[in-house]
């Protein structure tokens, strides 16, 4: 990639507030980047093979969308946490096994995609973020939903393709979680909470690919509620 090009790009990114570089086989951050940093409100550097993102994506506070999809990122740093106006965070197909301590710091964030990474369990900081929408954690190698994940704001929440033998009941006091998947992991019928039907706010529960028929969870006390829920969501969108 010459210093033409990127050249090009940045002052493309200057007029537009977009900086978008993928598949250039990229290694590192550009660090010419900061110059852009209060003009930039989307970074785009996915299918690259960058390994470190550096502690500088802390002055980009006018950034409102990151999308770093299928790098080599092992760990994230701190000072990612500092951008107060992050929205959009995109970071499947990494390498990365947890979140920085101050994650939760990233108080306007709505949408967060972790798909294909190496997490083993859903990080607790995702349970401060009040604006958060959609979580979606699929693909990673997670066994256990943890009893903190009952205050997740989340209205969707992701966890195709783990691990998952044990759910916290937890998980039906979640005040706003609309949309749960949990297909393709390792879950016995009597592991699933019958909360998660009787007793919470979840109208589309996927778990297809576990270790039960789904015709045995139609036999769940609980399960008429939910599918009232299902059945008044459907038609609100018919």
């Amino acid at each position: 990639m010459g210093n033409s090009a990127l050249k090009a790009h940045l002052e493309t990114a200057q007029k537009t507030g977009v900086f978008q570089l993928t598949g250039k086989g990229l290694t590192e951050f550009p660090e010419d980047l900061q110059k852009l940093a209060s003009n930039l409100r989307t970074i785009d550097l996915s299918n690259n093979k960058i390994e470190l993102l550096p502690p500088l994506i802390g002055k980009f506070s006018f950034l409102k969308s990151l999308v770093l999809n299928n790098n080599k990122l092992t760990a994230l740093p701190e000072e990612l946490c500092k951008l107060k106006k992050l929205e959009t965070l995109h970071l499947n197909g990494n390498h990365l096994r947890q979140l920085p301590a101050a994650f939760g710091q990233l108080s306007a964030l709505k949408t967060l995609s972790l798909s294909g990474n190496q997490l083993r369990t859903v990080p607790t900081q995702l349970c401060g973020l009040r604006h958060l929408d959609v979580v979606d954690l699929s693909k990673n190698q997670i066994q256990n939903v943890p009893d903190t994940v009952g205050e997740l704001q989340a209205i969707e929440l992701n966890l195709n393709q783990n691990q998952i033998s044990q759910i916290s009941v937890q998980i039906s006091h979640c005040p706003r979680l609309k949309v749960l998947r949990l297909e393709e992991n390792c879950l016995e019928l009597s592991m699933l909470p019958q909360s998660i039907l009787s007793d919470s706010q979840i109208s589309l529960l996927a778990v297809e690919g576990n270790l039960f028929e789904i015709k045995k969870l139609r036999e769940l006390e609980g399960y008429d509620k939910y599918m009232e829920r299902f059945t008044a969501t459907k038609k609100k969108f018919a």
